[in-house]
């Protein structure tokens, strides 16, 4: 029986649709709807609502508590993201213009002052053309929380909010770019859920990205702990070297960015990474749960600022069990977990983006 060119198609779909599914690709595509493409939209609704929040608060429309906590909403969603941070977010530079850390000389504060000295009517057009430590979510910090600046007197409020300004609505179509790019035929979501494609040839290519971002991230969080606590200055606490000193919100950056790596690992319907392990596996799955446990529960023991902890020796000795906790989840990630998927994590095919 000779069969038609779209009989064949049709047969060749049916079959396709019978045929098991990759648990790469059911994973992949599992953690792109219910743990990625959420968590950037959320990032995005943040910094909608800090556009908003900046553009009110100079209004005088909305006084400064409010703004701040629109403020740290974002910063929030931000680190949340980081463990998440794959597809277009790791390209153009994106990341340095969200946020810029480590800032070991003060480089926001002098370059903020030096924009706003050289372009006092500054608009948003002269942000885009500057450099990518005043076009982010630290500058913005240093507006709002810089115990030398005080934008409760009108003229300092005068003075710094053009700038305000001109960063909320940078971020805002900063992020409303990202999250557009994953829409779409071509966009990022199919991209984790559709292989070959533009950017991975087969599903273990994106989750092997996945597992290099999660380990980056925890290994980054134990930088972003280890710089204030001195474990790379001979022990001497650098308070100022905290990724957010200024709002005092450095724990709860941990903590959401945490949060991040933990839906990655267990996906939004126990999907993620952790189902890419067969039943003998189950010991290094309930270690990695645990460390998981362990870490949460050590934060959720810092009951002070980590200024104040860094102060005294309780307060070090507390941070650096979390340290440790933070070590072993990293470790485990990158070696145990690893080995068990057959992931080499030494070259990553989009460093360059």
């Amino acid at each position: 029986m000779i069969r038609s060119p779209l009989t064949i198609t049709l047969l060749g779909l049916a079959l396709a649709a019978c045929s098991p599914t990759d648990p790469q690709t059911t994973v992949s595509g599992a953690l792109a709807d219910g743990v990625l493409l959420p968590s950037h939209t959320v990032w995005k609704e943040a910094d909608v609502a800090l556009a908003t929040s900046a553009k009110a608060f100079c209004a005088g429309e909305e006084d400064l508590p409010t703004a701040r906590q629109a403020f740290l909403t974002a910063q929030s969603a931000w680190a949340s993201l980081q463990p998440l941070a794959v597809g277009p977010l790791t390209e153009g530079n994106r990341a340095w213009q969200v946020q810029f850390w480590p800032d070991k000389k003060n480089l926001v504060a002098r370059q903020v002052q030096a924009l706003i000295n050289s372009k006092p009517a500054l608009t948003a057009a002269d942000l885009e053309k500057s450099s990518v430590v005043v076009q982010g979510l630290t500058a913005y910090e240093y507006l709002m929380f810089d115990p030398d600046i005080n934008l409760q007197d009108a003229t300092q409020k005068s003075r710094y909010c053009p700038l305000l300004v001109a960063i909320g609505e940078h971020q805002q179509a900063l992020a409303s770019t990202v999250v557009a790019q994953w829409q779409g035929e071509t966009g990022a979501l199919n991209q984790f859920k559709l292989f070959p494609n533009d950017r991975y040839a087969e599903a273990g290519e994106a989750i092997s990205d996945l597992l290099r971002t999660q380990v980056s991230a925890l290994d980054g969080l134990k930088k972003k702990l280890g710089a204030p606590l001195g474990r790379q200055s001979k022990g001497a606490p650098q308070p100022y070297q905290a990724e957010a000193w200024r709002s005092q919100a450095s724990l709860a950056n941990l903590g959401a960015a945490l949060s991040g790596a933990e839906q990655l690992w267990h996906g939004a319907n126990k999907d993620g990474i952790q189902a890419l392990l067969d039943s003998d596996q189950d010991a290094l799955k309930q270690r990695i749960d645990a460390a998981y446990a362990d870490a949460r529960q050590k934060l959720a023991g810092l009951k002070q600022p980590l200024s104040d902890l860094l102060a005294d020796d309780a307060g070090r000795q507390a941070l650096n069990t979390f340290y440790d906790s933070l070590n072993v989840l990293h470790r485990l990630h990158e070696g145990e977990l690893a080995r068990a998927l057959g992931i080499q994590l030494g070259f990553n095919a989009h460093d360059g983006d």
